[in-house]
């Protein structure tokens, strides 16, 4: 009864945080929806920040383990092209975030659009506490297929390349229709993230191979 409970929680404030906000959703919605009391929501999570860390615990679980196996089975290569093969590698292990919710994929980009921007502190702590060795892998990978990049300049390319991704993958509904209404081609939340790649790719490499 307990586990159905947490879940109920988890289910009601993730619809909420991602439709919503953070910031903006109350804890007396979130106790309305999954239909318990507030008591409940203390017992099993302790707090509000506890409770979003335990929305984005869900998805990061599932996602982190798998882009650790798709960079284990990347071959090492420099420049654009190696930018891009290592994107593409990403796509799978966000496409298998369905597993974890109805629609996983587009609600945890939106769940991550909203901590980006609200500010949110204790998620950037938690998120480098509990996956910051799959991270930190993740950026030494681009860093190997772009040996010459300064650090720094990776730092704010990564940063603008999230964006896209961010903004891109949350307005993917409204892309997809309009592909539809001009191109007559139905488009899945994949094909967005395959046309993204190339484009994340050049803006990741920049110059580096001219």
């Amino acid at each position: 009864m307990a586990h159905h409970t947490k879940n109920d929680i988890l289910d009601a404030a993730e619809y909420l945080f991602a439709e919503q906000g953070f910031t903006q959703t109350s804890m007396r919605e979130i106790t309305t929806r999954a239909q318990v009391n507030l008591a409940s929501v203390n017992y099993h999570f302790g707090s509000k920040k506890n409770l979003i860390q335990a929305v984005f615990k869900r998805y990061f679980d599932k996602l982190m383990p798998d882009i650790e196996k798709s960079l284990l089975g990347l071959s090492a290569k420099e420049g654009t092209q190696g930018v891009e093969l290592l994107l593409f590698s990403l796509i799978p292990p966000m496409i298998n975030l369905s597993t974890v919710s109805e629609n996983g994929t587009a609600t945890f980009v939106k769940l991550l659009g909203r901590g980006y921007n609200e500010t949110q502190g204790h998620l950037r702590r938690f998120i480098m506490n509990d996956y910051g060795a799959c991270i930190r892998e993740l950026v030494d990978c681009i860093q190997r297929c772009l040996p010459s990049l300064p650090k720094e300049t990776l730092f704010w390319r990564m940063h603008f390349a999230i964006g896209s991704f961010v903004f891109s993958m949350t307005s993917s509904q409204a892309l997809t229709e309009i592909a539809e209404s001009d191109f007559h081609k139905h488009i899945e939340i994949e094909e967005v993230m395959s046309q993204l790649v190339p484009f994340v790719a050049q803006g990741l490499a920049g110059s580096i191979d001219s």
